[in-house]
């Protein structure tokens, strides 16, 4: 992937990886079972898709622990259920999807959209991933497996940066990376307080609805003057 973008870019799509790239760990509750060999709904923490039922994310979202003290919790509950001390998030992600082809993890309206921006754009918009831990929680060799990932301009992974979202310089460094200004881009994110963060350096936005991935990249889409 091209960490310098031409100039000829004019605008830039930036995306989120977990959750807007990938379906979430929540909606591959019973492949993650099947996988672990547990029983059907042994797992039961649904995040955003049942916040009333699921403390800890409740706990994230009024920012009482961050989004990787969440997904440290549930690692660590997952890997005692199958007598496993997991420390880390990427145990549990190498465990419940490492065996798997990555293609079946992506979401489908992703891959429709970045079709459809690379047919449409005529070199003049830039893509970009912005992510606070795509090769912590993935492991750094995945996204090699990942079809379409040199079809991104930058990828900005806080795993290595150690400046996460939404600091506005995480924000900054891709633009930089882009050699854009913040109303040139559209940044995608599932988490409302990363959006809340770009739009405060005025970056263009979607609240990205994992309950309605089409509808959320359709709003992309529109914004982009594409749909």
């Amino acid at each position: 992937m091209n960490s310098i973008v031409r100039a000829m870019k004019k605008q830039a799509l930036i995306l989120d990886f977990g959750g807007v790239i990938t379906k979430t760990l929540f909606e591959t509750h019973r492949d993650t079972e099947r996988v672990l060999g547990l029983a059907p709904y042994t797992l039961t923490w649904q995040g955003p898709f049942a916040p009333e039922s699921d403390a800890l994310w409740q706990d994230m979202c009024a920012d009482k622990i961050t989004e990787r003290d969440y997904w440290h919790i549930r690692a660590k509950e997952t890997g005692l259920l199958i007598g496993k001390d997991w420390q880390h998030m990427q145990d549990f992600v190498l465990a419940a999807r490492g065996n798997a082809n990555p293609i079946d993890f992506i979401r489908p309206e992703f891959l429709v959209t970045l079709a459809k921006v690379k047919q449409a754009s005529q070199a003049s918009i830039a893509t970009a991933i912005l992510s606070n831990e795509l090769d912590l929680f993935y492991g750094k060799d995945f996204k090699k497996t990942l079809p379409f990932i040199n079809d991104f301009d930058s990828i900005i992974d806080a795993t290595y940066t150690k400046i996460l979202k939404p600091d506005p310089r995480s924000y900054q460094a891709v633009l930089n990376a882009l050699n854009l200004k913040a109303e040139q881009t559209i940044f995608v994110d599932d988490q409302w307080r990363n959006i809340a963060g770009a739009q405060n350096i005025g970056m263009q936005t979607v609240h990205f609805d994992v309950m309605q991935p089409q509808a959320s990249y359709h709003q992309t889409l529109k914004l982009l003057a594409i749909e």
